[in-house]
C-alpha cells in the first residue's frame, strides 16, 4: 500500500517546471516510471556523476518500500562528440572506448551501492526509434532538414524555455549556443547531425549522420517508460539547454505532457567550481575507493539535501568514514550482546503508514526509536530529504548507545532489556536499507586466522601485565598498536580490537 494523499505519511516532491513542492501522485496508481540521464561514457566516472545515480536509487528505495512499483531507467550516451575526439586521441574507436568506460561506470555504481536500476539502454541501441521521432517532428512543422542535418525550430514551440522560467533569448543570451548558418533561429538544436570523413555514422533520410544529443533521451524514455513519464530526473546543470530541449521536442512529438515531475539534483563542488572534466578537478571514483570506503562515498552524497551542493574533500570523507566507524561500533556492539548479527536481522520489504505510530510502543527505548524512524520516513516523505533522514539516524544510534550504558546490558544481559534492544536495531537497520548504508558487514582485513591469533595474544600479554602492575609494557604494547592504526578497546566482557 502507498502513501497517499490523506495517510498517515502522504510523499510531496518539488517539481522544477512548476517551481513548487507537489503532492506525488503517479500517473497510473501504485506504479511509478523513472528516468534519469546518465553518463557520455568518453572518460572514467568521476565522483560528481555517482550524486544523480545514489539519490534516485534512494528515491527508488524509498516508493518501493512505501509500496509502489518502480521502473527506473539510466540511459547510456555512447556517441557524441566527445566520444569521437577521445577515440581518435586514444588512436582505439567509438565503440570501444564507450564499452570499455561503460564497464568503469557499472563498476562504480556496483561499489557505491545502485542496485535499483532496471535498464542501462544505449543511444546506438535506438536509431531506428530516432529516426521515426525526428521524421515525425518534421512532418508536424516543428523541425526542419537543412543540409544533412535536422534541426528543431525552437519558434515553433510557444512554451519553450517554460522549463527554465526564461524566454528562448534570455536563453540563448546566456548559453553557448553552437553557431551554424544552415539554422533559421541561433537557438535551433540538432536533431540529427550529417557525418563528417571517418565519424560513425548510419544511413538516415537526409544521408548519413548520427543523432544529437536531445533526441536520444526523448526516444528512449518514450520507449521504455512511455509518457507522460513520472520522474525525470538529473543533475542541475542538465536543466538547460539538455532537458528544456528535451521538452520542448517530446512534447512537440507527443502534443501532451511528456513529464509529470521533473527533478533536479545539486552538483558535486570542490571549492567554489563544479566538478568536471572539462574543468579538470574530477575525482575518479575508481582511484577514490582505494582511499576511502564505498558507504563513506554513498554517504557523503546523501547528508545534505538532494537539491542543495555538495562540497567535496578528503577531509570531510575523513571525517564521514569516523562518523560510520561509530555505527559499525554500535554493530558489534550489538552482536556481542545479543548473540544475532545486526546485517541478518530481517526487516519488512515494504511498510503501511498506520503502522508507524510511534504511539503504539509502550514508553522508552522503542517509543523513542520509532519517534525517530517516523521522522525519518517524514524526512524522506517530504521530496526525498536525505539530509534530514541522516540526521534521524545519528540520533537513532545515540539513543541505542545510551541504552546499553544505562542499562549496563553488555554486563548483565536481561532480557527485559535485550527485546527492546533488538526491536529498536531492527529498525535502525531498516531505516539504513531505506539510504543504502549497512548493507553489508564490513569484513576487516586483518581477519586472518595468524592475525587474530597474535592479536588475542597482545591482548594477553597486556592483560597480564595490568594484573601484575606492568604498565609501562601495556601501555607500551598499546603505543605500539595504535602506532599500526589498531584501536584496543576495553569493555566489560573483555578487550575487543579493531583495525581502522
Amino acid at each position: 500500500m502507498a502513501f497517499e494523499a490523506g495517510s498517515d505519511l502522504a510523499i510531496s516532491v518539488y517539481n522544477t517546471l512548476t517551481r513548487r513542492k507537489e503532492p506525488f501522485v503517479p500517473v497510473h496508481p501504485g506504479r511509478v516510471g523513472m528516468y534519469v540521464c546518465g553518463p557520455t561514457v568518453y572518460k572514467p566516472s568521476h565522483v560528481g556523476h555517482m550524486v544523480g545515480p545514489v539519490i534516485f536509487d534512494t528515491v527508488k528505495r524509498f516508493l518501493s518500500w512505501a509500496g509502489y512499483q518502480v521502473k527506473f531507467v539510466v540511459n547510456i550516451t555512447d556517441i557524441d562528440d566527445k566520444l569521437i575526439v577521445e577515440a581518435v586521441k586514444q588512436n582505439s574507436t567509438v565503440p570501444i572506448v564507450a564499452e570499455r568506460v561503460t564497464a568503469d561506470y557499472m563498476d562504480c555504481l556496483k561499489a557505491l551501492g545502485v542496485r535499483g536500476i532496471d535498464l542501462f539502454p544505449k543511444a546506438t541501441d535506438h536509431i531506428p526509434e530516432i529516426l521515426s521521432m525526428i521524421e515525425s517532428l518534421i512532418a508536424k512543422g516543428h523541425a526542419y532538414p537543412s543540409a544533412g542535418d535536422v534541426y528543431f525550430d525552437v519558434a515553433s514551440d510557444g512554451d519553450y524555455g517554460k522549463l527554465c522560467n526564461r524566454d528562448p533569448e534570455q536563453m540563448e543570451a546566456g548559453a553557448r549556443i553552437e553557431i551554424s548558418d544552415r539554422k533559421k533561429n541561433p537557438g535551433d538544436f540538432a536533431l540529427w547531425k550529417g557525418a563528417k570523413p571517418g565519424e560513425p555514422s548510419w544511413p538516415s533520410p537526409w544521408g548519413p549522420g548520427r543523432p544529437g544529443w536531445h533526441i536520444e533521451c526523448s526516444a528512449m524514455s518514450l520507449k521504455w517508460l512511455g509518457a507522460p513519464i513520472d520522474i525525470h530526473g538529473g543533475g542541475l546543470d542538465l536543466q538547460f539547454p539538455h532537458h528544456e530541449n528535451e521538452l520542448a521536442q517530446s512534447e512537440s512529438y507527443l502534443g501532451h505532457a511528456f513529464t509529470k515531475y521533473w527533478m533536479h539534483n545539486g552538483l558535486m563542488k570542490t571549492g567554489d567550481k563544479k566538478m568536471s572534466k572539462s574543468e579538470g578537478n574530477e575525482v575518479v571514483v575508481s582511484l577514490l575507493l582505494k582511499r576511502h570506503k564505498s558507504e563513506a562515498i554513498r554517504y557523503l552524497l546523501l547528508s545534505s539535501h538532494y537539491r542543495s551542493p555538495i562540497e567535496f574533500s578528503e577531509a570531510r570523507l575523513e571525517e564521514v568514514g569516523r562518523t560510520l566507524e561509530g555505527f559499525h561500533r554500535f554493530f558489534e556492539l550489538f552482536a556481542r550482546i545479543s548473540g544475532k548479527s545486526f546485517f541478518y536481522l530481517e526487516t519488512p520489504k515494504h511498510r503501511e503508514a498506520k503502522r508507524l505510530d510511534p504511539a503504539l510502543a509502550p514508553e522508552g527505548l522503542l517509543r523513542d526509536i520509532m519517534t525517530l524512524s517516523a521522522r525519518l520516513f517524514e524526512s524522506l516523505a517530504d521530496d526525498f530529504n536525505t539530509g534530514g533522514a541522516i540526521g534521524a539516524l545519528h540520533e537513532m544510534l545515540t539513543r541505542l548507545n545510551r541504552f546499553v550504558a544505562e542499562t549496563r546490558l553488555e554486563e548483565n544481559r536481561d532480557q527485559a532489556s535485550l527485546d527492546p534492544l533488538i526491536a529498536g536495531a531492527t529498525l535502525l537497520r531498516e531505516c539504513g536499507l531505506l539510504l543504502g548504508l549497512f548493507e553489508e558487514e564490513t569484513v576487516k582485513e586483518s581477519g586472518t586466522g595468524l592475525t587474530d591469533g597474535l592479536m588475542k595474544l597482545l591482548i594477553e600479554l597486556r592483560a597480564e601485565s595490568r594484573k601484575t602492575k606492568n604498565f609501562a609494557m601495556a601501555d607500551q604494547i598499546r603505543k605500539g598498536l595504535t602506532d599500526l592504526n589498531i584501536t584496543l578497546e576495553d569493555r566489560p566482557g573483555g578487550t575487543i580490537w579493531r583495525q581502522s
